[in-house]
């Protein structure tokens, strides 16, 4: 996939949205070990890498998520993290996402020219129920950065935020089910209950997927397949545009880029039913499907 970016693969284990990590299946699966961590070779530099005409692979307003293999503030990538921020300090045209399960370590492996944040990076905690959100969320909101969501992933039980969401820190609240061996239910309920406090503060609401589990009005539905996710969390229409972000994005010189020479991205027939589609940063065109 063109959004990411894994500069570091493998991860710890934190809390319980870790149970049926998707990397530890994946890299089972491939006889392989997810709890070893290893700074990647090929993908390490990923931001700077240029296509055959020059220009860079990522191009400039593209949105990356980082460490989708790992999390960005482990204590075992502690030795590569500056070298990662020199990346995306020189690429300050490229909006970064970040996602944590460790907001507790985030301000000692902050570069020392930090100050209040850099205007071109996003930053996520995970709070998969309402433990690990009145855990994770107020250090979220004492933070210095400049753009801040939540991010319900794997959703395996109800989460309020709303006393969160009222001090209009949090841009983007994110939810989607859980997936592969010994996936947990999602239930419906918490899905509306979560939009419904997003929409009274007008902040964006994504529904991503249903997960391999989803429980609607008592029964529970097995859901085979992304795609098919994706398009059930679509239908259910729980997508909400709150206050639109903005991120000051800049050219090497310092200079604000014109929105006419931003990445915009463009999208299939097949993509318009999808739930991932409000964070989706569009069509690669790969060319492995035909509409």
């Amino acid at each position: 996939m063109h959004d990411i970016w894994n500069p570091w693969h493998g991860c710890v284990r934190k809390s319980e949205g870790c149970d049926h990590c998707y990397m530890f299946f994946l890299d089972g699966v491939r006889g392989k070990d997810g709890g070893e961590i290893y700074r990647t070779k090929a993908g390490f530099d990923y931001p700077l890498q240029r296509n055959r005409s020059g220009g860079f692979k990522v191009q400039s307003g593209e949105m990356i998520r980082v460490c989708m293999t790992s999390d960005f503030f482990l204590a075992e990538a502690d030795p590569w993290r500056e070298e990662a921020w020199d990346i995306m300090r020189e690429r300050r045209d490229v909006i970064f996402f970040l996602l944590t399960k460790r907001p507790e370590r985030v301000e000692r492996c902050l570069p020392a020219d930090w100050g209040d944040g850099w205007a071109h990076i996003f930053f996520n905690v995970t709070a998969e129920n309402q433990r690990r959100a009145d855990e994770r969320i107020p250090i979220l909101l004492e933070l210095p950065f400049r753009h801040k969501g939540v991010m319900c992933a794997p959703f395996i039980g109800p989460v309020s935020m709303r006393q969160y969401l009222e001090t209009g820190q949090i841009e983007r609240v994110l939810c989607d089910g859980e997936n592969y061996g010994g996936a947990r239910p999602c239930d419906f309920r918490w899905v509306q209950n979560l939009r419904q406090e997003c929409v009274d503060s007008n902040v964006t609401f994504v529904f991503c997927g249903t997960g391999r589990r989803f429980r609607k009005d008592g029964k529970l539905y097995c859901i085979e397949g992304n795609g098919l996710q994706s398009q059930q969390a679509y239908k259910s229409g729980m997508f909400y545009q709150g206050k639109p972000m903005h991120f000051d994005l800049r050219d090497t010189w310092g200079n604000p880029i014109p929105e006419g020479e931003l990445y915009h991205p463009h999208f299939r027939q097949r993509c318009e039913t999808c739930g991932m589609k409000p964070i989706c940063n569009g069509c690669s065109d790969c060319g492995r499907c035909t509409d």
